[in-house]
């Protein structure tokens, strides 16, 4: 073992490994997983290693820091596994070793180019990382058995990231130290339910309790089945309406992508009365404004069907976030993709807070909606959840 054990520490501190995969368990059934694959991350600008093991169902990843990588890699050669490829820029390097830990290293020419530099890596990253069999992206067609993501796909999968890059932001606004109760209403072919079940239970080992719901019973069906196969087991699908449901008297995360119009309303104010730490919410098709929106200083734009549209449907979005923040929320407005395929759109995050200047947002807001001559829907049905508004407003 003194030549692999030269070799491994040798490419770890000159920064050489690009990829190492570990197959071949020594002995069979003696870990529930069948291989690892180890590849260099920089996290918070410090140099890990990233050790992926791959179950029969599933994925979990362990960032090893750069110090500690060499002896954890050599550890699984001399306890676990009988083979592994060792892959940097110069060589490729196949280690075998028999049962009775004869260590024999082969060179070979070099498949991986080099990676340069890590950060910029890093930016291009994808939580979820093409390469690596994702179960779920398995199943609904978006990788194939070898985790190389179907071309026809790739959008998807950019989008499905970008959404849990916002999910990650937000980890630190959810309670430890107890299950998490999530909801995603009108969840459809739940791609994205999918994912922040996959992200947070599996790579983020969190205890979860997931209800996805959705008017359409033949799409709940096959979403329950695809549940049922991938084997999570805390993830339920229901046929639902969005102002009917009441199974539950506490959520911590709500998240709502294209409930038409006041759906999503309706959706805000289940989260708030919820007293939810996290809201992701993707409005579609807001309306309710277009209907009501009156300005004769704008007429100009107003005067336009398509603009007024337009407008209606930003100043929906900037009214619900006024509101949100009075209702003890620190919320932002991000660009995300639809998972449709259809113009970029608007994400409301918004995570419990406290400090707020209520006279302040009250007043912002109250102005913006006398100018515009609206009445917002999540206005009138959170009323008695906003603090003291009729004293704000004197």
């Amino acid at each position: 073992m003194e030549a692999l054990q030269k070799l491994v520490h040798q490419l770890v501190e000159e920064h050489k490994l690009i990829t190492v995969t570990l197959s071949q368990l020594r002995k069979s059934g003696e870990t529930d997983y069948s291989k690892i694959q180890v590849k260099p991350v920089e996290l918070k600008g410090d140099l890990y290693y990233q050790f992926a093991y791959h179950y029969s169902n599933k994925v979990t990843h362990e960032n090893i820091p750069q110090l500690s990588a060499g002896e954890h890699l050599l550890k699984l050669f001399e306890e676990t596994f009988r083979q592994g490829l060792i892959c940097t820029a110069e060589t490729d390097y196949q280690v075998l070793i028999s049962k009775k830990f004869k260590v024999t290293i082969l060179k070979k020419a070099p498949t991986k180019k080099a990676i340069g530099s890590l950060s910029h890596n890093r930016r291009k990253q994808y939580i979820l990382d093409e390469g690596t069999p994702v179960p779920f992206l398995v199943e609904l067609g978006i990788m194939n058995q070898d985790g190389k993501v179907l071309s026809k796909k790739y959008d998807k999968f950019r989008q499905i990231n970008r959404f849990l890059e916002m999910v990650q932001d937000v980890l630190p606004s959810l309670p430890e130290g107890r299950p998490l109760t999530i909801v995603d209403f009108g969840c459809g072919k739940s791609y994205l339910t999918f994912a922040l079940y996959h992200y947070l239970s599996i790579e983020m080992q969190r205890e979860l309790n997931v209800v996805g719901l959705d008017l359409k019973a033949d799409v709940i069906e096959h979403c329950g089945m695809l549940a049922k196969k991938l084997e999570y087991h805390n993830l339920r699908f229901l046929v639902g309406d969005i102002a009917d449901y009441d199974e539950l008297n506490a959520v911590d995360m709500v998240v709502t992508l294209h409930a038409c119009d006041t759906a999503t309303d309706a959706a805000l104010e289940k989260a708030v009365r919820w007293n939810a730490s996290v809201i992701l919410s993707v409005p579609c098709c807001q309306h309710e404004l277009f209907a009501q929106v009156q300005s004769d200083v704008m007429e100009p734009l107003l005067s336009h069907g398509i603009l007024k549209e337009r407008f209606s449907a930003l100043a929906t979005d900037g009214i619900r976030a006024k509101l949100l923040d009075m209702m003890g929320y620190k919320t932002q407005l991000l660009e995300f993709i639809d998972m449709e395929h259809t113009p970029k759109n608007i994400l409301i995050r918004a995570v419990k807070s406290q400090g707020a200047d209520l006279a302040r947002l009250w007043e912002e807001y109250a102005a913006f909606r006398d100018f515009l001559h609206v009445s917002p829907y999540l206005e009138r049905a959170c009323e008695d959840l906003l603090p003291n508004h009729e004293k704000l407003k004197s």
